[in-house]
């Protein structure tokens, strides 16, 4: 709707494709397990060859801890560190030369407000892996400034509950959480992608290492 092409990248390949599809011919799908480097090399070598080059990348591949009834255990903080942090350390290692050869582009990590605050009842690794996305988001913007390649985070709240919501789909932890929520209601997916639109275009041309935060004002408390 704002005239990207679009590559849509998941390992839901049936998904994935529909959403493609549904597009029309400004968008492809293409398979990527954020995790495996091979992938991302060939996604991205796929998008500059379709599309000519690449100057966005929306880094919001995710999953929360709170499959894991032991907060400690040590194939949740693997697996969550692995695609929340690791994935967007990838995407960012290979999408930087393919803006740095366009003459620039923007970067935008999805973290979470749980890179702020600490939570209860869900692994620790799901709070460090998105306060690691916030600080790989800074120093990413730091280094690649000159390079006039943009890099910022989005820290949505709560939301509609949705395949990866974990323990926050739970009706009595939601209500709970919407009482804290000075705007009074949980927010809507258009929201954050509004917020990810304001910072991948030019209009956020002088905006970077920074974090937006969707969350009807839920820090602010």
């Amino acid at each position: 709707r704002e005239g990207a092409k679009v590559v849509i990248a998941d390992t839901l390949e049936d998904e994935g494709r529909q959403v493609a599809a549904a597009i029309g011919e400004a968008a492809l799908f293409h398979r990527l397990d954020v995790t495996d480097e091979a992938e991302w090399q060939a996604v991205v070598a796929s998008t500059t060859e379709r599309f000519g080059g690449l100057d966005i990348l929306v880094n919001n591949a995710g999953i929360s801890g709170s499959a894991y009834a032991d907060l400690f255990d040590m194939v949740g903080w693997h697996k969550v560190m692995e695609v929340n942090a690791t994935g967007v350390f990838l995407g960012m290692k290979h999408a930087v030369p393919a803006m740095r050869a366009r003459g620039g582009g923007s970067i935008v990590n999805f973290s979470s407000i749980s890179g702020f605050v600490g939570q209860a009842r869900i692994h620790m690794s799901y709070n460090a892996s998105k306060g690691a996305v916030r600080i790989m988001t800074k120093s990413a913007a730091v280094q690649f400034g000159r390079d006039k390649i943009r890099v910022n985070s989005v820290h949505p709240g709560l939301m509609p509950p949705m395949r990866t919501s974990g323990a926050t789909a739970d009706p009595a932890l939601r209500a709970e959480m919407t009482k804290r929520i000075p705007l009074g209601r949980t927010g809507e997916v258009d929201e954050v992608a509004n917020a990810v639109l304001f910072l991948a275009s030019d209009e956020a041309s002088y905006i970077t290492g920074t974090e937006l935060v969707v969350d009807g004002g839920f820090l602010a408390e």
